[in-house]
């Protein structure tokens, strides 16, 4: 299919075809559109611009009263004349110099060449029409945050998940499980989602409808900076301030912002409430007595963590181990957007690797040690600087990224996604800052990639320490630990936590399990804390878990000590190490990166095309006879044949169009490879991107293709042995 002139204004497409002819020669079109934060050097001539557009206007307002009292005065009409020409000059370079703000804001060119919206639109437009996704429940209207993938979309996917489970899976051995989507609410409960997984949110006070809070405060402040040039440098960096700490805001602070903006609901104008928190999760009941609370899983992470015991005994009680899950997850977003990078129900890719946390190297570091990439450390972010390439070993020596563990999991995500198609220069790994981290956390980085709508969070790779495993332990009672046999006894100090189940029955009765329970369960540190408050002060308060809330504590409930010890093995709770991968965010993106526009041969039109890699490509080649023949035909269908046989994706189309249009049609599909059987002994194979033909034999045909889709060969090596053929007119 094609998109025809007549589909945008004459503007629009022009914006349109210089931004994807900079896209096809491979010029990333965004590397200076959107940033995480402006280099310097950006802020500078924006800051500039705006301080000179402000002293243009003060000299125009004042060359105008120049005007008005030249002619009050009935001055001479040379001189009024001459008063009005340098009037309408300022007023010409006023509108120059906003063109050139406008530009600096957005990430344009000078004369506005880029537009990301119409980029955005052409993708999306395509995406939808050819199926590869759709929102669903269309026929009624559809639900926000909700979407269907047609065939192609589907066949991408599938070709994602698969080269996943290819590149780590089976790459390091892990093990695979597939857990529930409905998860009770006790172990939801202990992750800390129940009370913790949850945004802000604002309701119009008239009409109830609802909106989150930090978005509507983001939103007005880049309206402002992007299309107000008439707000002062001073201003357009105070809303840049409250953009880079808009995740740090809380309730409380955000809802003052709203209100000293004069943010109203965007739809009616009204007045907001002050923001509060909205839980996230689906929640539902398990069996029909309701007796039972549940949730449709936030992620799949908690499903591999809740089995770790029995994982590690199905690993030989052995680590380090990874275990993996791709599956459905569920967000009940106050406002979805962005197509499919916001929404309700996605896809995960999730890996837990378990490690001993005093020994985070790993044996296959040295693979992926020498990669170099762009990474965004946050000694650069707080500096306001740009991310810069980095070779990991340099990282992970350094100290920027705390272990040797999580530098292997980096490099692996970024050969991950490169080989999948995503653009290497407008991806980078971003370190969180330290208000970013969970607590327990020792380090988290996520791969962004950089798309229309800027930054995009894809992958998330986090040190999580040992928070969740020892979580569950304490809500559970059973515990999830691993062990370490000495070769021969060792004599270690040991710390000793003895409650007095006497004391602490009297106290609390029927809840003196969960209080003994939640003691013996401590980490070293919250026992000596507590045996340090105990001593000073006689009593702590101490929260239990399992009962949701803080007991007093007295000195003669419990006896905490250290004593030697001699051990034949350590126990111990596993760090874990998280990639967590958005399969849809990723999908997306690579939609946006894989796009470009090209034109026909008459020059009339522009077409569409995806330039997916043979790896991730729905359908990996197309069979065409040239012209109705049913000698033609016949061939055709014995290449189909072969092509089933060696499992290659394939669609055959025997329809009269023109050979010209029925290509367009596949490389609006992604598309690589294209057969045309012209005669009943040999056939050529196109290559998308180039349009470059070979002529091979009819029974070479389906073996060339695999060669080169299973990735055992380049499209370069095929056209080095193989005659060359010439498409002649067959694509006008």
């Amino acid at each position: 299919m094609r998109i025809l002139i007549s589909l945008f204004s004459s503007s629009t497409l022009i914006d349109l075809l210089s931004f994807s002819r900079r896209l096809h020669t491979k010029i990333s079109p965004f590397s200076t559109l959107i940033h995480h934060k402006p280099s310097p050097a950006m802020a500078a001539s924006e800051d500039s611009l705006r301080r000179a557009l402000a002293e243009k206007q003060s000299s125009i307002e004042s060359q105008g009263n120049t005007v008005r009292a030249l002619k009050a005065s009935n001055a001479e009409k040379a001189t009024v004349d001459e008063a009005i020409e340098k009037l309408n000059a300022l007023k010409l370079d006023k509108s120059v110099m906003e063109k050139q703000l406008q530009a600096a804001v957005n990430g344009n060119g000078p004369d506005g060449s880029v537009n990301k919206e119409a980029f955005r639109q052409a993708v999306v437009n395509t995406l939808e029409r050819r199926l590869f996704y759709i929102p669903s429940f269309k026929i009624y209207r559809g639900v926000a945050g909700l979407y269907d993938y047609g065939p192609p979309g589907c066949a991408v996917k599938s070709n994602v998940l698969s080269f996943w489970r290819q590149h780590f899976v089976l790459e390091e051995n892990m093990l695979e499980v597939d857990c529930p989507c409905v998860t009770p609410e006790v172990v939801l409960k202990a992750s800390g989602h129940v009370d913790k997984f949850t945004d802000l949110m604002v309701k119009d006070e008239k009409t109830g409808t609802c909106y989150r809070a930090d978005h509507l405060l983001k939103d007005f402040c880049n309206e402002k900076i992007q299309k107000d040039l008439s707000i002062s440098a001073e201003k357009a960096a105070e809303l840049k301030h409250v953009l880079a700490i808009l995740d740090d805001l809380s309730a409380e602070e955000l809802g003052a912002k709203i209100k000293e903006y004069g943010i109203t609901a965007p739809d009616t104008k009204n007045p907001l409430s002050d923001p509060y928190p909205f839980n996230l999760m689906f929640q539902t009941s398990i069996g029909p007595s309701g007796l039972s609370p549940g949730y449709m899983r936030p992620e799949t992470a908690q499903g591999i963590f809740v089995n770790f015991k029995d994982l590690y005994y199905y690993n030989g009680n052995k680590l380090p181990f990874a275990a993996a899950q791709i599956g459905q997850a569920f967000r009940n977003e106050i406002s979805p957007r962005q197509g499919l990078l916001r929404v309700r129900e996605f896809t995960l890719a999730e890996i837990e690797h378990f490690v001993d946390p005093e020994y985070k190297s790993h044996p296959k570091y040295s693979e992926v040690a020498d990669l170099e990439f762009l990474m965004f450390p946050r000694e650069l972010q707080i500096s306001a600087q740009s991310a810069k390439k980095i070779q990991l070993c340099e990282a992970v020596s350094k100290g920027i990224v705390n272990n040797e563990t999580l530098g292997y999991f980096i490099g692996r995500v970024y050969l991950f996604l490169t080989r999948l198609g995503i653009d290497k220069d407008r991806l980078r790994f971003r370190q969180h800052l330290a208000n970013e981290m969970a607590h327990y956390a020792a380090d988290c980085w996520d791969a962004e990639i950089e798309s229309s709508y800027g930054w995009i969070e894809c992958v998330g790779i986090a040190d999580r320490s040992a928070y969740d495993l020892h979580a569950h332990s304490e809500k559970s009672g059973v515990p999830l630990v691993a062990q370490e046999k000495f070769s021969e006894p060792k004599e270690v100090e040991k710390l000793v936590i003895a409650p007095v189940k006497k004391e602490l029955g009297l106290a609390f009765k029927g809840n003196q399990k969960k209080v003994v329970e939640a003691l013996e369960a401590m980490n070293e540190k919250e026992a000596l804390d507590m045996k340090a408050s105990l001593e000073t002060k006689g009593e702590v308060e101490f929260y239990v878990c399992t009962l949701g809330e803080n007991v007093t504590i007295k000195k003669n409930m419990v006896s905490i000590s250290k004593e030697k010890k001699k051990e034949h093995q350590r126990t111990f709770t596993p760090s874990v190490i998280e990639p967590s991968f958005g399969i849809g965010r990723i999908i997306y993106c690579l939609y946006e990166h894989s796009f470009y526009m090209r034109p026909s041969k008459a020059g009339d039109e522009q077409l569409n095309v995806f330039r997916f890699p043979p790896l991730v490509a729905p359908i990996k080649c197309t069979v065409f006879p040239l012209v109705q023949n049913q000698q033609y035909e016949d061939v055709a269908k014995i290449i189909s044949k072969s092509l089933t046989a060696a499992g290659i994706s394939h669609k055959i189309d025997i329809t009269g169009t023109s050979i010209g249009k029925r290509y367009a049609r596949t490389d609006e599909l992604g598309v690589p490879f294209a057969i045309t059987v012209d005669s009943i002994s040999s056939v050529t194979i196109r290559e998308r991107d180039s349009k470059d033909q070979i002529r091979v034999d009819v029974e070479e045909a389906a073996p060339v293709v695999k060669s080169v889709t299973d990735g055992h060969k380049t499209w370069a090596d095929v056209w080095a042995n193989f005659p060359h053929h010439s498409s002649g007119s067959v694509e006008d």
